[in-house]
């Protein structure tokens, strides 16, 4: 499926919702579960792969990752690549669009603090101008995870600056609620809710205003807990 058609799935009648996969095996799984697309949870890649999250794993490790989950499944998928790994845009760009992925999400943090609002609109911009209408670009919005007076004020300011830049999406990642249905009517357009195995629901984020909803590391959290509890049950 091309980018122009996966970006139709965010102006649906319904959210587009996107269990993030980590192998060949879990991209398979969502697919033939019925989802449209597959999105990959840069964590739980990452662990999978033997590194920790955080951009700390090689750029052509994780987009040889991408590259195999893309080879697996006949749907779209888009890639969670962190912060860009310190790429260049276009360097970025070309290289995830090497992979077959038709679409990205960018954090706007880095160990562990909010890269500067101008900086980082660049940078997105830079990435649509390289990547033309071939990627699907959801803007991660980090003020719910990192000291901010006012989160819901700078998301707001972040996500419009980001829409300026021309991104699909903005991903204001575990905002409660009641907060996401403020930046979701104060920024307009797609917007992404993050999602959890014991809450909030799809239909939650939905209500508050999400159009398109993933669930991060989440589910590859909730394997790994009933594989924890699986293990001492297999000792003789």
């Amino acid at each position: 499926m091309t980018a122009e058609l996966f970006r139709a799935l965010h102006h649906g009648g319904t959210p587009l919702v996107l269990p993030n996969a980590w192998d060949p095996v879990s991209a398979r799984l969502v697919a033939e579960a019925g989802f449209s697309a597959v999105a990959t949870s840069s964590g739980a890649v990452a662990r999978v792969l033997g590194y920790d999250d955080g951009q700390l794993t090689p750029p052509q490790t994780m987009f040889a990752a991408v590259a195999r989950i893309v080879r697996a499944v006949d749907v779209p998928v888009t890639a969670d690549l962190e912060a860009g790994y310190g790429l260049p845009p276009k360097e970025f760009a070309e290289r995830l669009l090497e992979t077959g992925a038709v679409g990205c999400n960018l954090e706007d943090s880095v160990d562990g603090a909010l890269v500067d609002i101008a900086q980082q609109a660049d940078y997105l911009a830079e990435v649509r101008a390289a990547a033309g209408a071939e990627l699907v670009i959801n803007a991660r919005v980090d003020t719910f995870l990192r000291p901010v007076d006012d989160p819901v004020a700078e998301a707001v300011r972040r996500g419009r600056e980001y829409r300026r830049a021309g991104v699909d999406c903005v991903y204001p990642i575990l905002a409660p609620l009641d907060q996401l249905a403020q930046v979701a009517e104060a920024v307009g357009g797609p917007i992404n809710g993050h999602a959890k195995t014991g809450g909030p629901t799809p239909a939650e984020l939905a209500a508050a205003g999400a159009t398109r909803i993933s669930y991060g590391t989440s589910v590859h959290e909730y394997v790994m807990a009933q594989l924890r509890e699986l293990l001492p049950t297999l000792t003789p």
